[in-house]
């Protein structure tokens, strides 16, 4: 990408929010198939071959979470404002959850260890490979354990992020999914018992990911992005997606899918740094992809606490109701992160956020040099290089 650079002082990236709800309905779709909704044989099989490797949305948040906060941090912000900030986002709808999840584990009647529920409550859970500890209370909270790490760690890191080399950015990109690679034959090293935890919980593990996100943001704000454009990134996800999932083991294809994420991500966010179209800014989109981390807080457990109360945990529905039954979590769940978003997330982010002065006082970031790209073709630089 190389022409006459046009500095920016802050631009929008709205594509990305809308990114954010195939992220959760990846996750929504894998969890629908694993709870065994759909009963029957033919109808389950479409389930499982569209989201078989619905598990990787959490890679793909956890990728877009890193690009999108190094895009949008704030030089000069002092860094406890910026967790204050962090923490209003996620800690209100959290605590919510937490509150319904265990008025649902005494509905049935489920034991809930009060060390657990104390680590979920706090979100330290991924720290502990104890099982029934990491997967406490709002099972899906463990993902804001490491969220909840990520951004106690980039304050800190950021100010020598900004003074690295391209060269340096680049080896981070590249060396995140050959890492993940490495996970695989890595965690003989660690007692079978953990070994799940250790490759899909583990804030350090995970961190990869978001690591990835970061330093190809901060390429793209300096305009050292190399990548190809929105409609061939697309078509190398779907292209990954099909040959990962038909015949790519699982050693490997949770590396090519955090490379294939990438490439949707950035590719995205140069469109809509210069003003093209994507079909994910829209206006519907962009509010799903707002309402996206409601809904994924709420979807299993309401998935879960209904299928109990009417006796279809483990067994599915048959014919026509089960795949009616999970278009009815989608909207059901859709509806209910929808007032959690209005009523919850968005008043308590204004309340428990930084006061406005504050916001206003911290040191206006620096120009971001974007270079505006002229039809050519682009290699990525990490080629070939979840879960």
């Amino acid at each position: 990408m190389t022409s006459a650079p046009t500095s920016v002082r802050a631009v929008r990236l709205p594509s990305l929010t809308g990114l954010r709800w195939i992220a959760a309905l990846l996750v929504f779709g894998f969890h629908a198939g694993t709870m065994r909704i759909v009963a029957e044989p033919d109808y389950k099989a479409v389930v499982d071959w569209l989201f078989a490797l619905g598990l990787s949305g959490v890679e793909f948040f956890f990728i877009l979470s890193g690009f999108v906060l190094v895009w949008s941090y704030r030089d000069g912000e002092p860094r406890c404002t910026f967790l204050r900030r962090r923490l209003a986002k996620i800690y209100p709808n959290h605590l919510v959850t937490f509150g319904l999840a265990l008025l649902v584990a005494f509905w049935f009647a489920d034991p809930v260890g009060l060390w657990a529920a104390m680590g979920n409550l706090a979100l330290v859970q991924a720290w502990n490979p104890t099982p029934g500890y990491f997967y406490s209370v709002n099972t899906v909270s463990w993902s804001l354990s490491c969220e909840l790490a990520f951004y106690l760690c980039l304050p800190c890191v950021l100010p020598a992020l900004r003074r690295a080399r391209p060269g340096l950015l680049w080896a981070v990109v590249v060396a995140a999914p050959l890492l993940i690679v490495a996970l695989w034959p890595g965690q003989r090293l660690v007692p079978e018992e953990n070994r799940w935890w250790f490759t899909q919980i583990f804030p350090v593990v995970r961190s990869l990911e978001f690591w990835m996100g970061v330093a190809a943001a901060e390429l793209m704000r300096r305009g050292r992005w190399r990548g190809p454009g929105l409609t061939l990134a697309s078509v190398l996800f779907v292209a990954t997606w099909v040959v990962a999932a038909q015949w790519v083991r699982a050693e490997l294809w949770a590396a090519l899918l955090a490379v294939a994420y990438l490439l949707v991500i950035t590719a995205a966010a140069d469109a809509d740094v210069h003003g093209r179209r994507t079909p994910w800014r829209s206006r519907p989109m962009v509010w799903l992809g707002e309402v996206s981390f409601a809904f994924y807080l709420v979807h299993v457990l309401v998935m879960q606490a209904v299928l109990r109360l009417t006796g279809h945990w483990g067994e599915g529905l048959r014919g026509w109701w089960g795949p009616l039954a999970v278009l009815g979590f989608l909207l059901g769940n859709l509806l209910l992160a929808a007032a959690l978003h209005r009523w919850v997330e968005t008043p308590m982010m204004r309340r428990l956020g930084p006061p406005r002065r504050v916001r206003a006082h911290a040191a206006p970031a620096e120009p971001v040099e974007v270079r505006v790209p002229r039809p050519r073709s682009i290699e990525y630089a990490g080629r070939r290089d979840p879960r």
